[in-house]
Parts: C-alpha cells; sequence; structure tokens
C-alpha cells in the first residue's frame, strides 16, 4: 500500500489576483498573439490547435 502526502499553500488575495492577472494576460496573448499574427511560420505552428479550440482563422 502506496502512502501519499498532499501539501497545500495558502496564498492571499493580492498573490491570487496577480496570478489570475498572468494567467489572463498569458491566455490572450497565446489566444490572439498567434491566432492572429502574419507571420507564416506562427500561423501554422498554431493552426491546428486554433481550429481545436474552435478559434476562426480564414
Amino acid at each position: 500500500m502506496a502512502l501519499q502526502t498532499t501539501t497545500t499553500v495558502s496564498l492571499d488575495i493580492t498573490q491570487r489576483m496577480t496570478l489570475a492577472v498572468a494567467s489572463l494576460l498569458l491566455g490572450v496573448f497565446l489566444v490572439y498573439g498567434a491566432g492572429l499574427a502574419n507571420s507564416a511560420v506562427l500561423h501554422d505552428t498554431a493552426h491546428d490547435s486554433r481550429h481545436a479550440y474552435g478559434f476562426p482563422c480564414h
């Protein structure tokens, strides 16, 4: 029988909001930065992922 230990980290509201905003900005950049990029290499790299998530690019 394996013993499993779980550790939790408590964050205050300022740290949680900072992480939430950073995550939101990263997500927006990944979706719209790659989705609306003019670079053919970046467009081709992100093409299949955008279609999988329903992001139109044509």
